[in-house]
């Protein structure tokens, strides 16, 4: 085989790389700083930060006499406090008997129970903040949509704008008077599909009727990565035209026949730029979370659509952008719980796990399509490493927020004994997760 023929597959492979240890660096990284801060602030000493495993490329102590260090295996990371075994805080019973009174105290195992668990919090707590704060940050940058709907950008379609403008003020469509942009996705649902509909506007002052395109054509706003879409070629901006030969001017048309080919194949018709060109692809079955926590089960392609043109926006405030944000980050918990129940149940595929090689590749085709999709990406990560660090699982942080529960009620903490039946029970309960996450990457359609 030619080098030149590898050179495309190098270089996808090392963008994919460098994308999932930057995603991963940064939430292990925000992960490890909530225990170390909040370690500090509660009066035990970190002894090492890491970022990553294994032999160590960069340290140095800071005045606290915490060594901070880059490893040479990025995927994952640790903070060691005082007393500690290893990077899972097991106790190291040799040390902690050389402490004296002082010293104990700033131990993670010697410190009050407060502490210890503020300190355990705080790690998965600030993956939720990180993810709220990247929420907020791309949600004012992108803006929302001005109310009343004004026409910005006018995507290029066959039929072209007519005589829609930009600056145009939407006041009704067909007749139908617009809502307030916040029960506008309702509207556009009970909006009857017209390929040429005629739009009532405010322009310059006067109130006209114009032709102009249909509100929701089947125009490719986004295309998720990895997605049978993806894979054969479409990008955003194209319009379908037609779907096996059937012409369609309406996104849910294309849904609709997608959904009824049972996962064959379909050939679509594009335009692109003027020009005509047909991608065939095959729908993936897949399992999409609703509003409501739970499960709806069809045959997709991937692509994501949107109106014919893109609204004016406005920089959203502060507190609209913190719900938005939150409302997101709950849709992401409430779909992952609901999620694995209906797995455990039997009711939906559990190749609906992804183990580091699907994350991998995600992570890769979401950097490929900009920043935005980037940090968006590194967002939900950061929600989901938050949640599964606060699952009871020993050697994870909600195991340990168990133990510390426990001894909240008893009295008293687990036994050393029972605490290493424990952990090591938790290791492998982790470890039988990762092997069939890795089966889903490398078997799962």
């Amino acid at each position: 085989m030619e080098l030149a023929t590898l050179i495309p597959t190098f270089g996808g492979l090392a963008w994919t790389i460098a994308a999932f240890v930057i995603a991963l660096s940064i939430i292990v990284a925000v992960h490890e700083y909530g225990h170390y801060i909040v370690g500090r602030w509660s009066g035990i000493k970190a002894e090492v930060f890491s970022v990553g495993f294994g032999p160590v490329l960069y340290s140095r102590i800071d005045r606290f006499g915490t060594r901070w260090q880059i490893a040479a295996l990025p995927f994952g990371g640790y903070v060691k406090f005082l007393g500690d075994a290893n990077a899972a805080s097991g106790k190291d019973e040799a040390a902690m008997a050389a402490l004296d009174a002082e010293e104990n105290r700033a131990s993670m195992h010697g410190a009050p129970l407060w502490a210890r668990t503020a300190t355990v919090a705080a790690g998965p707590i600030f993956n939720f903040v990180l993810s709220l704060a990247v929420f907020m940050a791309l949600i004012m940058y992108r803006g929302v949509a001005s109310d009343p709907l004004t026409v910005d950008t006018i995507s290029p379609t066959p039929g072209g704008p007519g005589d829609l403008r930009q600056g145009d003020v939407v006041l009704a469509i067909d007749g139908a008077a617009l809502p307030s942009s916040d029960l506008f996705a309702e509207f556009g649902e009970e909006l009857e599909a017209n390929p040429r509909p005629v739009y009532t506007v405010n322009r310059d002052g006067a109130t006209l009727d114009v032709e102009g395109p249909w509100l929701y054509p089947p125009l490719a706003a986004g295309v998720t990565p990895g997605s049978a879409a993806d894979e054969a070629g479409l990008i955003a901006e194209d319009v379908i035209t037609t779907v096996n030969g059937a012409p369609i001017f309406d996104f849910g048309q294309l849904r609709d026949l997608v959904r009824a080919s049972d996962g064959q194949p379909v050939t679509l018709g594009i335009w692109r730029d003027g020009a005509a060109l047909e991608l065939t692809m095959t729908p993936r079955r897949q399992d999409l979370p609703l509003q409501d926590g739970g499960f709806e089960t069809h045959f997709i392609i991937g692509m994501t659509g949107g109106l014919v043109f893109s609204p004016a926006t406005e920089t959203p405030g502060f507190g609209e952008a913190l719900s938005a944000s939150a409302e997101q980050i709950r849709f992401i918990v409430t779909s992952s719980i609901s999620g694995l129940y209906h797995m455990i149940a039997g009711k939906i595929s559990t190749c609906n796990i992804s183990g580091p090689v699907g994350i991998a590749e995600t992570s890769g085709q979401a950097a490929s399509q900009g920043w935005l999709s980037f940090f968006w990406f590194i967002a939900v990560l950061s929600t989901a490493v938050g949640l599964l660090n606060l699952f009871p699982i020993p050697i994870l942080d909600g195991g340990h927020l168990v133990f510390y529960a426990w001894e909240a009620v008893t009295g008293h903490p687990p036994s050393d004994a029972a605490l290493r039946y424990l952990m090591a029970g938790g290791l492998t309960v982790m470890l039988a997760l990762m092997a069939f996450a890795i089966t889903n990457d490398l078997f799962c359609p």
